[in-house]
Order: structure tokens, then C-alpha cells, then sequence
């Protein structure tokens, strides 16, 4: 079952989360894209763009869709987006407004629908008056934290020292979590989700334009300009069984600058050799099975993506990860623990 990835973006006020939903949409690089903010009128729809508006969800016709939300419906928002007909890739849930950081992630991490996971918390931080709203409002480092991928916006704005200095104080709230600089909160969707630019079966019927498309003659290629493409991703494949406490221990505590981990994992322990599903997001780990298909290969297929990774620090720890001896079955209670 395919599972859809649910981000949190969060920020204090100015920083410029409005903005980044707006880029989404606007260059959605073929994903549908489930936008749930308190007010429409924050972002940027034209009347002229929706398709169909009931019960507070607004259609657009590219695909996605745009919902407001209180603090107490998301269980019930989450399961209209995930229906089949959605075909939505990626769910971005704005913070302000709805609810502290914290329960927002408890409320998607513990979520029982089967068809979203937890995508990450993504907070925003202004470069140019990060370091003067930290003293007024000391709560930030809280919710700094507790963040999965730091977007340091606005840097074009500022001083090379200020943003220095930004990151600096960032760091001393988030030990791990990847920073990337940006300006106009352009954040590469790679770094969010699978692309998958490949048609879709419905997209040869006649549709409204999308938004992305009816944006592009007025702002040509413009919108697309400034990203900058600092995610990095690495890959591993190993056809020897994994050891699965030091696997678990990777995917727990990986390298720093790595935001999410994706693939599955081949275990030679009796009673647990099916195929484990692994998906993480920051310290978040989630995994389950399935079984092989009859003529695949056994084996570990791993997508380590982040950004300021050291790629030699993430192979040399995944090859260490090999299992060398036969593994014991207590051995898989530290992968099954995170099993849904």
C-alpha cells in the first residue's frame, strides 16, 4: 500500500511558510499535493484555478488540493486526501495556527491510518531577525528541536556574519537536523518526496489547466531559478544479509545532515527473512514487511538523502552493518519494535 508523506511546516511569523506552500504548488515537478493551511486566503489560489470547492477542500486542477483545517480535524482531513481517487503524493500541513509543533507530530507519527507516514517537521527560520526573535520568544529552540530539516530563509536579505550567526544559534538548539540556506523559501520537493514525472493514466482526458502551468507564462522559468539543489543522496546495495542492531542503530542515530532514509532491508534470521520496508525521517523510524516476489533477489536496496552529507561517513557506517556471523532471532527486536 502506497503511503503518502505528511510534513509539518513550521516557523514563526514572517518567516516565509506561505511563501514555500505557494512555490509547491507552483512547481509541483509532477506530484499532487495536498495542502492543509487555517485560511485560503493566505494562499496564493485564484479563483480562476479551482476546480471545485466542497466542505472547506478546494480541488485544483492540477491535481492537488488545498484544505482548512482546526486543530481537531486533521484525523478526518487525513482520510479524505488519502482516498484512492485523490492520487495525492505528498501532504504539507501548515503549523501556525493549528497546533504546537510537538502534538502536530504526535497526532501524524501515531497516527492508525495506514496510508500516510510522518514526513518530517521542515521549520523555517528567518536569517535577518532570527537572532532578535529568539530573545523575545525563547520558545523557538524548543520547537528548533525538534525539527527534522532546517530551512534558513531569507538569506539574501542579510550579511554573510548574520547568517553565520543564525546557523550558529541553530545549532545550539538542533545538533543533527540538516540546514539549508535559501532565498524566497524555495525548497527542492526532492528533499520531501519521491518524483515521479511519469504520466499519469488520467492525464491525457481533458482537465483544467493546472496551477504550475497557468503560473508559467508570467513568470516564465523564473520560479524554478533559485533552487539550489542542496540535497545530496546516497545509495547502497548489499547482497549479503544486514546485522539488524546495527542497522537499527543507523537508522536511529544517522549521520549528520541526513533528513530521510527510504528502501528495504534483507535479514538471514530464521523466521524473519521477508522483505523490511524501512522509511525514516529524522530520529523517526518506521518499518514493515512484505513479502518477496518469487523471482527477486534477496538484498538491501538503501536511499540515505539529506543535505551537507559526508557520503564516505554514511557507506563506511551501512557496509559496517553487514551481518558477519548468523544473526539470532532476539537480534530482530530491535527492527520488528518499529513495526506498524
Amino acid at each position: 500500500m502506497k503511503r503518502i508523506p505528511v510534513v509539518i511546516v513550521a516557523g514563526f511569523l514572517g518567516a516565509g511558510k506561505t511563501t514555500m506552500l505557494n512555490h509547491l504548488l507552483r512547481t509541483r515537478s509532477g506530484l499532487r499535493i495536498g495542502v492543509v493551511v487555517n485560511d485560503f486566503g493566505a494562499v496564493n489560489i485564484d479563483a480562476m484555478l479551482v476546480a471545485g470547492q466542497v466542505d472547506g477542500a478546494v480541488s485544483l486542477g492540477n491535481g492537488c488540493m488545498c484544505c482548512t483545517v482546526d486543530d481537531d480535524g486533521l484525523d478526518a482531513t487525513f482520510a479524505s486526501l488519502v482516498k484512492p481517487r485523490a492520487g495525492l503524493d505528498l501532504i504539507v500541513v501548515e503549523a501556525s495556527g493549528l497546533a504546537e509543533p510537538r502534538n502536530l507530530i504526535r497526532m501524524v507519527a501515531g497516527s492508525d491510518n495506514p496510508r500516510i507516514e510522518y514526513g518530517g517537521l521542515l521549520y523555517l527560520v528567518d536569517a535577518r531577525n532570527y537572532a532578535e526573535t529568539r530573545q523575545q520568544h525563547p520558545r523557538i529552540d524548543q520547537h528548533l528541536g525538534l525539527a527534522d530539516l532546517v530551512v534558513l530563509n531569507k538569506t539574501d536579505l542579510t550579511d554573510s556574519g548574520e547568517v553565520d550567526r543564525a546557523r550558529a544559534l541553530i545549532r545550539s538548539a538542533n545538533a543533527g537536523a540538516p540546514i539549508i540556506t535559501t532565498r524566497d523559501a524555495v525548497v527542492d520537493l526532492a528533499l520531501l518526496a519521491d518524483l515521479d514525472t511519469a504520466p499519469r493514466d488520467d492525464d491525457a482526458a481533458p482537465r483544467q489547466l493546472g496551477l504550475d502551468e497557468l503560473l508559467a507564462d508570467d513568470e516564465g522559468d523564473d520560479h524554478c531559478g533559485h533552487l539550489h539543489h542542496d540535497y545530496q543522496s546516497v545509495s547502497f546495495t548489499a547482497a549479503a544479509p544486514m546485522n539488524p542492531r546495527a542497522l537499527a542503530a543507523f537508522l536511529e542515530q544517522p549521520p549528520p545532515g541526513v533528513f530521510r532514509i527510504k528502501g528495504f532491508a534483507y535479514f538471514e534470521v530464521p523466521r524473519y527473512r521477508r522483505k523490511y520496508v524501512v522509511h525514516t525521517v529524522g530520529n523517526y523510524v518506521s518499518v514493515h514487511t512484505q513479502p518477496w516476489a518469487p523471482d527477486e533477489s534477496r538484498g538491501t536496496q538503501l536511499v540515505v538523502i539529506g543535505a551537507g552529507i559526508d557520503e564516505a561517513e554514511v557507506r563506511a557506517a551501512l557496509e559496517k552493518a553487514r551481518a558477519d556471523d548468523v544473526m539470532d532471532t532476539q537480534s530482530m527486536l530491535s527492527i520488528t519494535r518499529y513495526e506498524r
